[in-house]
């Protein structure tokens, strides 16, 4: 009877432990589920990021000239901003565009210059605090007028990073935007090119060359502007389709856990490689990487006649390298890791995909 009485009890706290297990591995499912959710996270959007990459990416041919891998501009840096437009501007250079430059104002040209001998950088724009009421329309005219020389040269810009809120200098940026859309150049824009944007929205809306790359708080006040709602992460991708719709068909880079990117017409994803590591700095990489890829993608669109839209590879492309390179600087440092680390493993990413031959 003893022995017995000992089996079931002992089957008893069998069963308990069963159904503990299970009721915790429910738990678990839950919280998986709604984090997934919550991050936007959809597996049958993810794209395959690194054939995109490959495809894109031009061999190295010896019969090629200087330019032809990609000539870009990053039209920003101000006296408190110096170090965006350089992180920017130096990607580009780092993962293989022959020529970067720098459309930065008077203050900030000779600190971004101290940073790197390899940038080009031209001491264009200026501040209100510099200029007097009744010299902003000539001031106006000559910078816009000399920025004018050079944007055909441009494959690509980005415009924002580290260019502050200065109103004239705004405006100033504004009538750039315009003559690059009339010129048909891409813009990137990133960082306070999206505040002027935000406010600005005829500066890009219809034209399918300008790519918008909002971090968290940023998207939040595009979807306050354009759709007059809230976030809503639970529909996350239906929202960002609409978003990119509203604007005319602009290509959005969402940056998150995972990078989601639409023009309006479809919604892809990008959620391999990455860092916890969250320095800031990366989204300055991520627009110059992004000005590159879509320079290229447009080069091959132009030489195969292919109708895919250079905008969504540019942004696929530059998102998949920069995780990637985050990824390995996050091996090698964890903590500390720096935008600059990161910035150092952008080549050894690139090679890694896609060796050159």
């Amino acid at each position: 009877m003893q022995q017995c009485s000992g089996g079931i009890i002992r089957r008893q706290q069998h069963l308990i432990r069963c159904l503990a297990v299970n009721e915790t591995l429910i738990s678990v499912n839950k919280i998986t589920r709604m984090q997934s959710v919550m991050s936007g996270a959809s597996p049958n959007l993810e794209v395959d990021a690194l054939s995109i990459l490959r495809s894109i990416s031009p061999t190295l041919d010896p019969n090629k000239h200087k330019g032809q891998a990609g000539k870009i501009a990053v039209v920003g840096g101000c006296r408190e901003y110096t170090g965006a437009p350089y992180f920017s501007a130096i990607s580009a250079l780092k993962i293989g565009a022959d020529l970067s430059h720098v459309i930065c104002t008077k203050d900030a040209a000779p600190v971004i210059k101290s940073y790197s001998p390899e940038l080009i950088v031209h001491p264009l724009l200026e501040e209100s605090y510099n200029v007097r009421e009744e010299d902003r329309k000539s001031i106006s005219t000559r910078v816009l007028a000399e920025v004018d020389k050079w944007l055909e040269r441009f494959d690509c810009l980005v415009i924002g990073p580290g260019l502050g809120r200065d109103p004239f200098l705004l405006d100033c940026v504004s009538d750039i935007m315009k003559h690059a859309r009339q010129s048909n150049v891409p813009m990137v824009i990133d960082g306070d090119g999206l505040f002027l944007v935000t406010n600005r929205l005829d500066l890009v809306s219809g034209y399918p060359l300008a790519v918008l790359t909002p971090n968290v708080n940023e998207y939040k006040r595009l979807v306050q502007t354009v759709l007059n709602c809230e976030v809503n992460d639970q529909d996350g991708p239906q929202q960002l389709l609409s978003l990119a719709s509203s604007i005319g068909g602009v290509t959005i880079l969402r940056k998150g856990q995972s990078d989601y990117f639409s023009d309006g017409k479809e919604v892809k994803s990008v959620s391999i490689f990455g860092s916890p590591r969250r320095c800031g700095g990366q989204g300055d990489i991520l627009s110059g990487s992004v000005a590159v890829f879509l320079s290229w993608a447009r080069q091959v669109a132009a030489k195969e006649g292919t109708h895919t839209n250079p905008a969504m590879l540019g942004c696929i492309a530059g998102s998949a390298l920069m995780r990637k390179a985050a990824s390995l600087a996050f091996e090698d440092k964890k903590r500390s890791t720096l935008t600059s680390d990161i910035i150092e493993c952008l080549g050894r990413s690139l090679e890694d995909i896609c060796p050159v031959r």
